[in-house]
C-alpha cells in the first residue's frame, strides 16, 4: 500500500479558507442543535432527571473521540478524514463502507434537522404546512453551502454565535431564577418529582445515553474541515481541545437548570423543553426569542452537516468509489455535484413531513443515527490500528496524541457498540439497526461486486 500523502494529493482541489475560530464553531453548529434543543426532550422521557448522567456519558464517549480522532487528523489532515484513514489503516473495503454509511446518515441528518425547522416554524405560523418551510430554508442553506467554503465558514460562525450567545444567556438566566429569585415549585426539589432523580432505573438512563449520543454527534466535523482550514495542525489542535469541554458545560448546566424550572414530567414533551421554560418563567417575548434561537440551532446544524456529507462524498468520487463527477469542484473550489447530492435528505424530508408530520422527526433521527454511530465505532476501531501500524514503522508521535492507548480507545469502541445494540431494545429506535444492518451488507455487497469487474 501507497503512503497516505498519496490519499491527500487525491483529494487536492478545495479551497483552505477555514479559520481555527471558525472549525470550532462549525464542531458546536453540528453538535448543539435539535440533539439539545429538541431531542433532550426524549432523552427526558427515558432517563427523568437521570439525563444528566445519560449525557455525562455521551460526553466522555465524544471526549474519547476526540481524542482518537484528533491524533488521526492531525497526523493527516484531508476532506476524506476518518473514511480515508478506514481506508488506510484497515483497508479499502472499511473505508467504503465507512464513507457510504457517514454520508447516508448526514444525508438523513440534514433532513431531520430542517424537520425541526418545520416544527419550530409552526410556533408562529401553526396554520402553514411544514413541509413549505421545509423547502424554503433548504433552498436558502443550499445556496450557501454552493457559494464557497468561505461563505460555508462565515454563515456557520455566525449561526453558532447566536447559539452560544443564547446558551449563556440562559444559564445565566436559569441559574438566577433557580438560586436567586425564590420561585414557588422551581428548585432542585424538582428533582424529586414523580419518583425522583433514578424514576427511570439505571435501564431509563442507559436508553437515555442514545439520544445523548446523537446530540453529540457532529462533533467529528471538527475532522473533515481540517482539509480546508487554514493551518490544518494547528487549527486542529485548538479546536479539539476547546470543542468538548464547551459542549460538556452547554449541555448539562442547561439541562441541570432546565430541570429544575421544569418538573421532567412537564419537560419530556413533543416541543423544545427550553421554550417551554422560557414559557413557565413568563419573561415577556422570551419564549418567542428562544424559539428563534433554536430555530438557527436547527439551521446551524443542518448546515454543518450537509457540509461534512458533501465532502465525504468528494472523497467518495475522488478514491473512484462514486461517480467521478462528485470529485470535481468549480472555480471557487466547490464540490458542486457532491452538495447537490447530499442534500437529497431535505427532499426526503419534504416528502415525509407532507404526509408524516407527526412521526417525522422521530423516524429521521433513528434511521439517521445507525450511519454517525457506525462512524464513531470505526474511528476507535481505526485508531487501533493506526497507532500500531505508526508504532511498527517508527514514525515520530504527532503533536496531539490520545491518552491511556489502548485502553481507552478499546474502552471508546465497546461503549459504541453496547449504544449501538441497545438500540435494538428500544421501540422507538429499533429502526436504527433494522434499518443499518441490511444497508452495511448492501454496501459490502457493492463493493465486492465493483472489485470483481
Amino acid at each position: 500500500m501507497g503512503d497516505f500523502q498519496d490519499i491527500q494529493q487525491r483529494e487536492t482541489g478545495l479551497k483552505q479558507h477555514l479559520t481555527s475560530a471558525q472549525m470550532v464553531m462549525i464542531a458546536i453548529g453540528g453538535a448543539v442543535g435539535t440533539g439539545l434543543f429538541m431531542g433532550s426532550a426524549f432523552a427526558i422521557g427515558f432517563a427523568g432527571p437521570a439525563v444528566l448522567v445519560s449525557y455525562a456519558i455521551g460526553a466522555f464517549i465524544a471526549l474519547l473521540l476526540i481524542g482518537a480522532l484528533g491524533e488521526m487528523t492531525v497526523a493527516h489532515p484531508t476532506s476524506g478524514s476518518f473514511g480515508a484513514y478506514a481506508e488506510y489503516y484497515l483497508g479499502p473495503l472499511a473505508g467504503f463502507v465507512v464513507r457510504y454509511a457517514y454520508w447516508a446518515a448526514l444525508v438523513l441528518a440534514v433532513g431531520m434537522e430542517v424537520t425541526a425547522v418545520g416544527i419550530y416554524m409552526a410556533y408562529w405560523f401553526p396554520a402553514v404546512p411544514q413541509w413549505i418551510w421545509v423547502a424554503v430554508f433548504s433552498a436558502v442553506l443550499i445556496g450557501i453551502n454552493l457559494r464557497s467554503v468561505k461563505v460555508y465558514g462565515v454563515a456557520e460562525y455566525a449561526f453558532s454565535a447566536i447559539k452560544v450567545a443564547a446558551i449563556v444567556a440562559f444559564v445565566l438566566i436559569g441559574a438566577y431564577v433557580v438560586f436567586g429569585a425564590h420561585i414557588p415549585g422551581i428548585g432542585l426539589q424538582n428533582y424529586e418529582v414523580g419518583g425522583g432523580f433514578w424514576a427511570k432505573g439505571i435501564s431509563g438512563m442507559w436508553l437515555g445515553v442514545i439520544v445523548a449520543m446523537f446530540s453529540y454527534l457532529g462533533v467529528e466535523a471538527i475532522a473533515v474541515a481540517a482539509g480546508e482550514a487554514q493551518h490544518p495542525q494547528k487549527a486542529v489542535q485548538s479546536a479539539m481541545k476547546t470543542t468538548v469541554l464547551r459542549l460538556v458545560l452547554f449541555y448539562l448546566l442547561t439541562l441541570s437548570l432546565m430541570l429544575a424550572i421544569v418538573p421532567w414530567t412537564e419537560a419530556a414533551t413533543q416541543t423544545s423543553p427550553f421554550v417551554r421554560v422560557m414559557e413557565i418563567i413568563n419573561i415577556p417575548y422570551a419564549a418567542g426569542v428562544l424559539n428563534f434561537v433554536v430555530l438557527v440551532a436547527a439551521l446551524s446544524a443542518m448546515n454543518s452537516q450537509l457540509y461534512a456529507t458533501s465532502r465525504m462524498m468528494f472523497s467518495l468520487g475522488r478514491a473512484r468509489q462514486a461517480p467521478a463527477v462528485f470529485g470535481q469542484t468549480n472555480q471557487r473550489g466547490v464540490p458542486v455535484a457532491a452538495i447537490l447530492i447530499s442534500s437529497l435528505g431535505a427532499a426526503v424530508a419534504m416528502f415525509i413531513n407532507a404526509f408524516w408530520p407527526e412521526q417525522s422527526f422521530m423516524w429521521m433521527m433513528s434511521i439517521a443515527m445507525f450511519g454517525c454511530m457506525f462512524a464513531w465505532f470505526m474511528v476507535f476501531v481505526t485508531h487501533l490500528a493506526f497507532r500500531r501500524r505508526r508504532e511498527r514503522d517508527g514514525a515520530a508521535p504527532v503533536p496531539f496524541r490520545m491518552w491511556g492507548f489502548p485502553y481507552l480507545t478499546t474502552l471508546g469502541a465497546v461503549l459504541m457498540a453496547a449504544v449501538l445494540i441497545t438500540t435494538a431494545f428500544t421501540p422507538e429506535f429499533r429502526l436504527t439497526l433494522v434499518f443499518g444492518l441490511p444497508w452495511l451488507a448492501l454496501l459490502s455487497v457493492i463493493y465486492l461486486l465493483r472489485r470483481k469487474q
